[in-house]
């Protein structure tokens, strides 16, 4: 009866743990995956400024007239994750005309800050699997992202993967997994899922507050995207051709970490800051020779 009681107790114990865990940062070497090697990671150990032989910032004002500032000072690793942290402060755009009729010119501040990182001509991959985990901050006016663009021809010519965007549709919160490429006249063709953030509430109440992982595989034939083993999307490459027939997903893509303020996140205006989107690890594998 004793044997039992403990085994019993044991087993509740790991129980507790295992949920437990969903909450911290994972703090395992990479799982070894049969058929593939590990061509890159970054596990976000090292405190400070992420790795300079991995990642660069974007700086500034940069897409879809966001709100946020880019620079580095808001992305930094601590106790196991990146953390890219928005925030709300004013910082004075030194490129600003009155008279512009860019939005990145005529806004004389910037009423909030966040960051973006990229890998960007210092880590790249084509074909693999790509695993985030991260815990993303859903508050209203927040958009985090994790995707990849292709290094060759400009947007959307070149390719764009969101393995994960967070934001409003229709004013409600949904998860997104994409991929674009261009048409005719270079406007984006969009392969894409729009799953309403209520779809993973119901399951767990509890979801902003855990990790979770998303994946993409990615062959010569198709792209799937997942979020904790869910399938999300499947883009057949076959049919994502640009106009000249380059196939943009069949080049190697680099890998971007951001969190987006205003645009499509919403008005971020009665929201609560500083917010903070943390990434726990980022890894990719390729599938091995024979």
């Amino acid at each position: 009866m004793k044997h039992s009681y403990l085994f019993l107790l044991i087993i509740g114990l790991f129980a507790c743990s295992k949920k437990q865990a969903a909450y911290r940062p994972d703090t395992a070497p990479p799982a070894a995956k049969e058929g593939y090697s590990l061509l890159w990671h970054d596990e976000f150990e090292q405190d400070g400024k992420p790795d300079s032989s991995s990642w660069s910032y974007e700086r500034g004002f940069v897409r879809n007239q966001e709100l946020q500032w880019y620079q580095p000072e808001n992305a930094n690793v601590s106790n196991g994750v990146l953390v890219i942290e928005g925030k709300r402060e004013q910082v004075s755009n030194p490129r600003y005309e009155a008279s512009s009729q860019d939005w990145k010119q005529n806004r004389q501040f910037a009423e909030y800050t966040s960051a973006s990182i990229n890998s960007r001509g210092k880590r790249s991959f084509r074909y693999g699997m790509l695993e985030v985990r991260a815990k993303i901050d859903t508050a209203m006016g927040l958009w985090p992202a994790i995707w990849t663009l292709g290094e060759t021809k400009p947007w959307p010519a070149n390719g764009e993967i969101d393995l994960m965007e967070y934001y409003r549709v229709n004013r409600k919160g949904t998860i997104l997994a994409n991929a674009a490429w261009a048409d005719e006249r270079n406007r984006a063709v969009w392969d894409e899922q729009k799953i309403p953030f209520t779809h993973f509430i119901e399951k767990d109440p509890e979801w902003p507050q855990k990790f979770h992982v998303w994946k993409m595989d990615w062959t010569e034939s198709y792209l799937r995207l997942y979020l904790d083993d869910e399938l999300l999307n499947e883009v057949d490459l076959s049919q994502t051709l640009n106009p000249d027939g380059f196939n943009p997903f069949h080049q190697p893509h680099y890998i971007l970490l951001n969190l987006a303020l205003g645009s499509n996140g919403g008005d971020p205006s009665a929201t609560a800051f500083p917010r903070k989107y943390m990434v726990d690890y980022v890894r990719v594998y390729q599938k091995q020779s024979k």
